[in-house]
């Protein structure tokens, strides 16, 4: 069991979608003890751990000068739906890699695969989130070409993802007008710990009692410094602005 986010094994299973390699990875941690002091004193060790290799991944980014995001989001905010209109307007200026974490199936990963990008999938089983040691094994198959975008889109929780440094250069957190305008205010460490925010599926705004404006201003409170970009990757409205920011970083 994970200690610090109490979700379960963490046995997953990873898929390179462009060399076609499958592979198993087990790990457990067991903590018996009722002690708090114990049960804290493992999960710092489990993030101080998870801290080093972020570490290392960092500098394997900035030695190849490949710009790494980590997406985060509940399920069905939009993630795989913005990733596909990204990939579309970015492909043939910039090389693009993805790394698709889910804690079942290759869904996601097949429908980046259609774009002809090449794609490492990681299911986490029962597991809630990425972390640096998954990615950093992602990377030794992917093996992203310098000066490259790289998109992790991380499994879909507004929770234990955040905890997890992954070495990326930006966190971005998506929330989509469906899931209401309260979720920053409901899980702010999410929305403090990324640097950018992207409220989605704005055209169905009109239909929800949902306001975007009170979707940002939430966001703001919770963290003022958000870069916060507003769109519908589905009818590519503001996809411009977001992929002009994306060009703009390389």
């Amino acid at each position: 069991m994970c200690g610090t986010c109490g979700c379960g094994n963490h046995h997953h299973h990873e898929h390179d979608h462009h060399n076609h390699e499958h592979h198993h990875d087990h790990s457990h941690e067991h903590d018996h003890s009722h002690d708090d002091s114990r049960i804290i004193a493992i999960e710092q060790d489990i993030l101080q751990r998870n801290n080093l290799l972020a570490e290392r991944n960092r500098g394997y980014f900035e030695a190849k000068n490949i710009f790494c995001l980590n997406l985060m989001s509940s399920p069905g905010s939009g993630k795989t739906t913005l990733l596909e209109e990204t990939i579309r307007q970015l492909k043939d200026k910039k090389s693009v890699y993805v790394i698709e974490g889910d804690q079942q199936t290759s869904n996601d990963a097949d429908r980046i695969s259609a774009l002809n990008i090449p794609v490492y999938q990681v299911n986490t089983g029962t597991g809630c989130h990425l972390d640096a040691s998954m990615i950093n094994h992602a990377l030794k198959h992917l093996n992203p070409e310098a000066n490259s975008l790289l998109f992790i889109e991380n499994v879909g929780n507004l929770v234990c993802p955040a905890l997890f440094d992954l070495g990326e250069a930006e966190k971005v957190v998506i929330v989509s007008t469906t899931e209401g305008d309260d979720k920053p205010l409901k899980y702010p460490f999410m929305f403090k710990e990324a640097s950018v925010c992207i409220i989605n599926k704005t055209d169905l705004a009109p239909y929800l009692n949902t306001s975007i404006d009170t979707i940002r201003n939430n966001c703001l409170k919770v963290n003022p410094n958000l870069n916060i970009f507003e769109m519908s990757a589905l009818n590519n409205t503001g996809m411009a602005e977001w992929c002009s920011w994306l060009k703009d970083k390389k």
